[in-house]
């Protein structure tokens, strides 16, 4: 496949006063790559790569018109000058690369996640409506605070102009305040912002105008909102289309880029990044409403993460362009690898929100669980090609092994990969087995096309021996054993019906009807096992040792799967800690009050108790007095996220 194969995608489009050479947009989006609420060089070469890469257009994230509008610690501000240098140098350098630059006015409203300095900033909206999610109760503004946030999105626009960017984009989707003033059971106001759609739209149509006349014709204008809030007090798709309606008949809008979901309730906040288990372009039928309905030049974000499912979008008349934010974030050189014919190079997101979002929630940098080079650019950058070539001998095949075999034939060493079972993947091959996982199963298939691409040399089915480590004569060994399931002890582990995850995932067990599922980790397995169980007719009951199901998870995906469990009829029990089992009981611990829980009634235990490493190939070399490096499980159970990062620090290392 090359250009020729998707060629909406890759023809030129103009909005407003902006031509870009193709339809992929990298969306606004979270990166915690600030240098002090400034855009600095994390940020610039983050945003370089991508526009290297060859994305048509970029959109910087949210930045703070107005003092009332933090709601994180050190945002990034745009309400005084202080701004301008960063984002000239940003634009400096994505027009290098021949990509348009857009940024993200914002202001949060009641939608607030955190403060500067820990305590409760007060919050403003349209009316004193309370937030669900974060359970704030915002004070209502008062004509003369419109008035000044009004401005200052204006102000803001023309501090965005001076640094040379093409455009802004408001920033009303997903609940936020422009959002709030548009929902009729946010927006209770009497006076001319609140009641009639006119008047609700007019908070949004005021910010347009006062941006227009403050920058002129020839900086173009966005609006983000969301198709449908998907929320039980959201805005739906037919009265977001008489909004859209009313906007666009003022022709201040350039462009409308839609997304789906809402901030202000669990339910609705997951389609803000959504997961894996969402369809691909879930989201186009929204964007395709409103392109018809306004004939606006239209933007569409959600689970486009391939170049055919995009070009099939815009072919189709769905959107005119296409939000491709994660796959960005996990390849920045889709577009171009797309565009020259290597689309079968491309590596695909896959929808985890592990590093991404899941990243800024936690309070980190953005990265990537296939590509911990994003946010890292300035830490790893392109890789140094060898003098001095040698011989590297990897064992263990899954995504840490395979990242460090790739990584160092990259950099032009030999590199042998050798994996003890039939086929490469390592704990991936289970996760996938998990509902609504399938997709993780796309970190195999990508590693191994990086292996190929690298040229390292793979043995499957060997079982590494201290004669085959002699046979190679390593200069250097990478050992990517992993881990086996932990079996703590506890009473009656002998006697009653007892299993563990891999062996259920695997086929190697029949759990019986009733069972409880013992989840130390709180991560995917538990969750995903008692689903896996419960669909399949089993009673379930998940027993965790945490205070909920998937609580080391990104939090859309576990709220997600937790709703799931409850229409299942899962019984959840937290706060547990397994003591004991018999032949059909099992006896678990109050973690805050050591009393017992029993469960009764019960066929199979099943463990998820987390991993042991595996330590034999390391012992080995150790004796052998052979360079070598440690990657993943086998130094100590975790994710894939820290099994790949380390793949790629060895593999740079030798």
């Amino acid at each position: 496949m090359s250009q020729a194969a998707f060629p909406h995608l890759f023809s030129p489009i103009t909005i407003g006063p902006l031509t870009l050479r193709n339809r992929i947009v990298s969306t606004g989006h979270e990166t915690h790559l600030n240098d002090k609420g400034q855009i600095g060089d994390r940020m610039i070469a983050y945003h370089e790569a991508r526009a290297r890469g060859g994305a048509g257009l970029i959109m910087t994230e949210v930045a703070l018109v107005h003092s009332s509008a933090v709601f994180v610690a050190d945002p990034i501000r745009v309400d005084t000058d202080a701004c301008i240098p960063g984002y000239a140098r940003l634009a400096e350098v994505v027009h290098g690369h021949g990509t348009g630059l857009i940024a993200q006015l914002f202001h949060p409203g009641r939608e607030m996640l955190a403060s500067e300095d820990g305590t409760a900033p007060v919050s403003y909206s349209a009316s004193a409506t309370p937030n669900e999610r974060f359970h704030v109760m915002p004070r209502p503004m008062t004509p003369e605070m419109i008035a000044e946030v009004i401005a200052a999105y204006g102000d803001a626009a023309v501090r965005m102009q001076k640094a040379g960017l093409d455009g802004v984009e408001i920033v009303a989707s997903h609940g936020y305040l422009p959002a709030q003033f548009l929902n009729p059971q946010v927006n209770h106001r009497e006076d001319d912002y609140g009641g009639s759609l006119d008047n609700r739209t007019r908070f949004i149509r005021d910010i347009a105008v006062d941006i227009r006349a403050k920058t002129g014709a020839d900086f173009v204008i966005g609006l983000r909102l969301s198709g449908n809030e998907l929320s039980h007090d959201g805005v739906d798709l037919e009265e977001m289309l008489c909004a859209c309606d009313r906007i666009a008949s003022d022709a201040v809008i350039d462009y409308f880029s839609v997304a789906a979901g809402s901030s202000a309730t669990l339910a609705g906040s997951v389609h803000i990044a959504p997961p894996m288990f969402e369809e691909v372009g879930y989201t186009a039928p929204l964007g395709q409403a409103i392109r018809d309905r306004t004939g606006v030049t239209t933007i569409v974000t959600g689970r486009l993460n391939q170049p055919q499912d995009a070009e099939q979008v815009i072919a189709s008349g769905q959107a005119d362009l296409c939000g491709m934010t994660r796959a960005m974030i996990c390849d920045p050189d889709m577009a171009d690898k797309a565009r020259s014919g290597r689309a079968e190079d491309i590596r695909a997101c896959i929808g985890c929100n592990q590093a991404c979002i899941g990243h800024f929630h936690d309070g980190y940098p953005i990265s990537c669980i296939q590509n911990p080079v994003s946010g890292r650019e300035l830490q790893f950058g392109a890789p140094a090609l060898v003098s001095d070539k040698r011989r590297i001998m990897v064992v263990g095949g899954g995504p840490g092994g395979m990242k460090a075999a790739a990584a160092a034939a990259e950099r032009g060493h030999e590199v042998a990969l050798f994996e003890r079972d039939a086929q490469l993947g390592g704990q991936a091959r289970l996760a996938q087995l998990l509902p609504h996982r399938a997709e993780f199963g796309g970190i195999i298939t990508n590693l191994t096309r990086e292996m190929e691409l690298a040229g390292v040399e793979v043995h499957k089915g060997i079982d590494v021996t201290e004669n085959a480590i002699r046979t190679i004569a390593p200069d250097a060994v990478i050992v990517a054993t992993g881990a086996t399931p932990r079996w703590p002890d506890f009473e009656g582990r002998d006697e009653a019906h007892v299993v563990d995850a891999w062996q259920v995932l695997q086929g190697q067990a029949n759990p019986g009807k009733s069972v409880v599922v013992a989840d130390w980790r709180a991560d995917w397995i538990g969750i995903g096992l008692a689903e896996r169980l419960a669909l399949n007719g089993h009673r379930v009951r998940l027993a965790v040792n945490g205070y909920m199901p998937g609580q080391t998870i990104q939090m859309y995906v576990r709220d997600a799967s937790i709703g799931r469990l409850h229409e299942l009829g899962v019984e959840m029990l937290p706060y547990v800690r397994l003591f004991g089992a018999d032949g059909d009981s099992v006896y678990l611990q109050h973690l805050m009050s050591n009393e017992a829980v029993i469960c009764e009634e019960v066929d199979t235990l099943v463990l998820c108790q987390g991993h042991t490493p595996s330590t034999a190939v390391e012992d080995l070399v150790r004796r052998m007095g052979l360079e070598h490096h440690l990657v993943g499980d086998c130094i100590a159970p975790r994710t894939a996220e820290e099994a790949v990062l380390e793949g790629l620090r060895a593999g740079r290392a030798v």
